[in-house]
């Protein structure tokens, strides 16, 4: 039943349920259903990470764009210019 979860929550890619999942790893005691979670939790620490390396991409993208619209924007002159 776990490993179908676990199965099903990396196809679909719901983080939320793969935490859930690690959060309440079973006691395995089938050789094969351990091989099998070991290279599930592999396939999903890939996920994970790619995920990670995504976002942290974006943000660097956000951060320049950032820096380049305020590096366009016109000075700001105050209204009350006593000294013209």
């Amino acid at each position: 039943m776990w490993l179908n979860e676990l199965k099903i929550a990396l196809i679909q890619k719901d983080i939320d349920k793969l935490d859930e999942l690690v959060d309440d790893l079973p006691n395995l005691e089938k050789a094969e259903e351990i091989d099998e979670a070991l290279h599930l939790l592999a396939a999903a620490t890939t996920f994970i990470t790619e995920l990670r390396n995504e976002t942290h991409t974006s943000m660097i993208q956000m951060q320049k764009n950032i820096k380049f619209l305020k590096s366009t924007q016109a000075p700001l002159v105050s209204k009350l210019d006593i000294n013209s």
